[in-house]
């Protein structure tokens, strides 16, 4: 709400609302339609939208679409995830890396002279979901005493493959979106990766070329949000100036899946 009271716009204005997250409430209603009803968006329609890590990117980038077709004016993207509810912290493999988070952007279309969304690029690979995966919960696998007692329904990850896949996908589809515009690390005022682990970002950082000063991280205190990381980030750049109107940004992530992305944008305010 605080987001749409800064722009000025009433809730009732919104006509789309994408929720990006793994962990909804609960299978249906959609979480979209929840917010819908509690902030008061009648007039919007909505959905929600899994692709783990990667998701605030998909939502981002399928948002666009309909800004870009016309048919959509204002679209409230959110990502947001409660990971600790589907975490065994008797697992210290996985139970110190999650957090819970949520973030938020509006899109509008551009002003004369204004750019925003420049380009993205979208990845899946569906042969790596068996290193990061939920196996019950889902139709595959109900909830019963077994999938309980078999700890089903908490996150299972096999680090060392998702490190290897994360550091290589995040770098070579961040490398390939500047390289499609003729732009170079030095062009970019600040890229936002998903926050699953400090030395994934650093790796893809250092591939990159990037100074760290150009690259924005937070978990060091909110841990991995999944779909909540990218927002969060973007609004803490926004709240410490770190960016401002017509600053290249650069957003890139890698989730389960696998899925992973990288979204062009130049800020505009």
């Amino acid at each position: 709400m605080r987001l749409l009271e800064r722009r000025g716009i009433a809730p009732t204005e919104l006509d789309l609302i994408i929720v990006a997250t793994v962990t909804p409430d609960m299978f249906f209603p959609s979480t979209a339609c929840i917010i819908q009803s509690k902030i008061g968006a009648k007039n919007a329609w909505g959905f929600d939208l899994s692709g783990a890590c990667s998701g605030f990117i998909y939502a981002l980038a399928t948002a666009a679409q309909f800004v870009s077709a016309g048919t959509h004016k204002k679209v409230l993207v959110v990502g947001a995830d409660v990971m600790t509810s589907i975490i065994d912290f008797k697992d210290r493999a996985t139970c110190v890396l999650f957090g819970d988070g949520a973030g938020a952007v509006l899109l509008e279309p551009a002003e004369e002279g204004e750019c925003g969304i420049i380009d993205f690029l979208l990845r899946s690979d569906g042969g790596g979901g068996q290193f990061l995966y939920m196996p019950a919960g889902g139709s595959l696998n109900p909830a019963s005493a077994k999938t309980i007692e078999k700890k089903m329904h908490y996150v299972h990850q096999d680090g060392k493959n998702v490190f290897k896949f994360a550091v290589r996908g995040m770098a070579d589809i961040s490398e390939e979106i500047l390289t499609k515009h003729r732009l170079t690390a030095k062009d970019v005022k600040l890229y936002i990766p998903h926050q699953a682990n400090l030395r994934i970002i650093q790796a893809a950082a250092d591939r990159l070329g990037l100074q760290e000063s150009q690259v924005a991280v937070n978990i060091d205190r909110y841990a991995n949000t999944t779909a909540g990381t990218i927002p969060i980030c973007l609004s803490e750049a926004l709240e410490c100036n770190r960016i401002k109107s017509k600053d290249l940004i650069l957003l890139a992530s890698f989730g389960a899946g696998f899925t992973w992305g990288s979204l062009l944008l130049r800020w505009e305010n």
